[in-house]
């Protein structure tokens, strides 16, 4: 009986602890992310002035986040590899887009600005100034468009 109470009094304190070390946010400065991450920026967003860059830390990865002056934001993943650019207010860098989706919304959408892209596992999702969001396959096929 006594043994069965300190178990379940374990997993109570379980229970209450590891939510709080979920979701860990925190600031950062941009020479904090990682070396790819910090490249890209240099490469696609430079000049731009940051306006706060942080860090989430959960159970098993990290997650990067930075926000510009501008409102653009770009998501990098731990190894520094981006998930998403949000440019909102202007235009996500062409050359930041895969060539391929750049030639496909150009030949389907000439007058149209990529304005944001998201890097999911297992597909691109494109959203555009017209509110149309687009969405491409890994091997860059337009699968699917919805406004």
């Amino acid at each position: 009986m006594k043994r069965t109470r300190i178990i379940l009094a374990g997993i109570l304190l379980s229970a209450w602890t590891l939510p709080a070390a979920a979701g860990n946010d925190r600031p950062i400065v941009v020479g904090e992310l990682p070396a790819a991450a910090r490249e890209f920026l240099r490469t696609h967003f430079d000049g731009l002035e940051v306006s706060y860059a942080k860090v989430d830390e959960d159970f098993f990865d990290k997650e990067y986040k930075v926000v510009f002056v501008n409102g653009a934001k770009v998501e990098f993943l731990e190894d520094g590899l981006w998930k998403e650019l949000d440019c909102k207010y202007g235009e996500v860098p062409a050359a930041a887009v895969p060539r391929q989706i750049a030639d496909e919304v150009a030949r389907l959408f000439p007058e149209r600005k990529i304005v944001s892209i998201d890097r999911g596992r297992r597909d691109y999702e494109v959203g555009l100034d017209n509110g149309l969001e687009l969405t491409f396959d890994r091997k860059f096929r337009l699968t699917e468009m919805d406004d």
